[in-house]
């Protein structure tokens, strides 16, 4: 019952996220709206991570399966991807190689801050 439960929760913020984007008129995507919402949530100790954590901890665990689909519409395209195979090879490389940048910047700084006792946690 209790992981039907966390399913629940976590099903309604994913609906929640629905109907904002078909509210809203932004080019944002409805599960995007759903995890906003739903870190709000525990931002504001609306919901506790216990109320979702072992729901969580099951999608987390079966993630890889999840891309399976993905994988295999990438493949069924495959002829009509062929053409643009290296320029998006190309943007592929770049953005990986800028999301790993900004990512290492962004840690550097929050360990920085956090040495300079800044960083301290708001009860």
């Amino acid at each position: 019952m209790k992981l039907i439960r966390q399913f629940t929760i976590i099903l309604a913020f994913s609906l929640a996220g629905e109907a904002l984007h078909a509210l809203l008129p932004l080019p944002v995507p409805a599960s995007i709206y759903g995890i906003a919402l739903l870190f709000a949530a525990l931002m504001l100790h609306l919901l506790r991570v216990e109320d979702i954590r072992a729901a969580s901890g099951f999608l987390i665990e079966i993630m890889p399966a999840l891309f399976i689909p993905a994988g295999v519409g990438l493949m069924a395209a495959f002829g009509v991807l062929r053409p643009m195979l290296v320029p998006i090879a190309v943007i592929m490389a770049v953005s990986t190689v800028v999301v790993m940048g900004v990512s290492g910047r962004v840690t550097q700084g929050v360990i920085r801050r956090e040495r300079r006792g800044e960083g301290e946690p708001h009860a």
